[in-house]
């Protein structure tokens, strides 16, 4: 049973900032975020992508994967927490706050 500990089982999250200005520099964004969905991460966010794995030694493992196929450029940085502690993420999705539509002008009658 303590294998499955959620203490034990962890998340790794990926954050990353790489350069798109040219050509070749979107090429290598594209293949990096391929590549962090073939390793099995989801997307979270527009940058972060989070992977569920079994233990510390099975998180490393794709932290040394995330290594090899990162681009020579760019800021890539990683996370590895508990899946109790991702557990109490709270993630708010809302609306933008839009101004108040003017009041139109009433007809009045006698």
């Amino acid at each position: 049973m303590d294998r499955l500990s959620e203490y034990r089982i962890m998340w790794v999250l990926c954050f990353f900032d790489l350069p798109t200005e040219t050509k070749i520099e979107r090429q290598r964004h594209s293949q990096f975020r391929k590549d962090l969905l073939k390793d099995g991460f989801s997307r979270f966010q527009l940058s972060i992508y989070v992977r569920h794995c079994a233990s510390v030694e099975n998180a490393n493992v794709h932290i040394a994967r995330i290594k090899t196929f990162m681009p020579p450029k760019g800021s890539v940085s990683i996370l590895c927490i508990t899946d109790k502690q991702f557990g109490k993420i709270k993630v708010f999705y809302g609306k933008k706050e839009k101004p108040l539509p003017k009041a139109s002008p009433q007809l009045e009658l006698f």
